[in-house]
């Protein structure tokens, strides 16, 4: 890469309405939430699993490490054979992790570990080998819910088919965990350094910012996912590689009036949002923003905190030939 690329810090906030964010498969895959405080959790792996798998159906698999493939799911091993063409062994390691960075996307942003195994006709074949792994430039702590959420009631559905649970006339009856409603919150950091490791381009980068708003838009279409749908992405762009302010989520002040089912039981405040970015002004080069109608009004309050320094998402860009210039290299 010709610069090293500044840090940024991520905010996302997207609801779920009547579904489940993010199973729990050690609890009936009921939506993961702290018995404590009733504060509904998501996964970072749940969220970059929206991205992978928009840039796979759309783009197609070859641009994504992590991914089924024809939709089967294969070990990583297989993955690294189906991708590169070829068996993969202990020898070339350095080599066969470069030629996943330049062909993922996902290894770029969010890092990758390459296990491979001796391949045929070495000694020891079919034994673990050697592995190389790299810490991706965009990270995120797990997301959680900015208010109280609440389980939908009643969890059963039954099938016509039969089962080992039987209800006389109704077939197998199975359990439907679902939230009434959850604004969920994520904070995520790009370290500038390290894109240097994976070969995260700043186009990489916009990619990313354009396309983990539509994958939210788009990938909830299941059954459990239907009804999440994004509010607000904020990347505040530092000047430098040096700096890391914070959790951008500590800055929104939210009173919700109970029973909360939907946006407009919560009174949201992101003035001191705005306060914060006064307060660091110095320290910011850009900040890039993409709202949903309710909240388009967080624009106008940065924008007074930061002038001249807001701009508007999506970015013009060409997807797929910023995805396959990296492959030319």
């Amino acid at each position: 890469m010709s610069k090293e690329l500044p840090n940024s810090e991520i905010l996302l906030l997207y609801e779920a309405k009547l579904c489940n964010p993010n199973g729990d498969p050690d609890a009936e895959n009921r939506p993961r939430i702290d018995p404590k405080t009733n504060i509904n959790i998501v996964t970072d792996v749940r969220l970059k699993r929206f991205f992978r798998d928009y840039v796979a159906e759309k783009y197609g698999e070859d641009f994504v490490y992590v991914t089924k493939v024809g939709g089967e799911s294969v070990t990583a091993g297989e993955r690294l054979e189906r991708l590169l063409g070829h068996p993969i062994s202990k020898k070339g390691v350095p080599e066969v992790l470069t030629e996943v960075l330049k062909r993922c996307i996902d290894a770029r942003l969010f890092g990758a570990t390459i296990p491979i195994g001796k391949g045929k006709g070495e000694k020891g074949e079919g034994e673990k080998g050697a592995s190389a792994s790299c810490t991706g430039p965009v990270q995120f702590s797990w997301g959680f819910s900015l208010h109280k959420v609440e389980l939908v009631d009643s969890s059963a559905i039954t099938s016509v088919f039969s089962g080992r649970e039987l209800a006389a006339g109704y077939g197998t009856i199975g359990r439907d965990w679902r939230v009434w409603y959850s604004l969920i919150s994520f904070y995520g950091v790009v370290s500038g350094r390290r894109a240097k490791e994976t070969m995260m381009s700043e186009e990489d980068l916009k990619l990313f910012d354009n396309l983990l708003w539509t994958s939210l838009q788009v990938q909830p279409t299941t059954r459990s996912k239907i009804g999440e749908t994004p509010h607000l992405y904020l990347r505040i762009e530092y000047a430098d590689a040096d700096t890391v302010v914070g959790d951008l989520r500590k800055h929104i002040k939210v009173e919700a009036v109970e029973p909360v089912r939907g946006l407009e039981d919560l009174k949201i405040s992101f003035d001191g949002l705005a306060e914060h970015v006064k307060r660091n002004i110095g320290k910011i080069s850009k900040i890039y923003i993409r709202t949903s109608d309710e909240m388009a009004y967080v624009v106008g309050l940065l924008e007074g905190a930061s002038p001249g320094k807001v701009f508007r998402l999506p970015h013009e860009l060409d997807v797929r030939a910023v995805l396959e210039r990296c492959m030319k290299t």
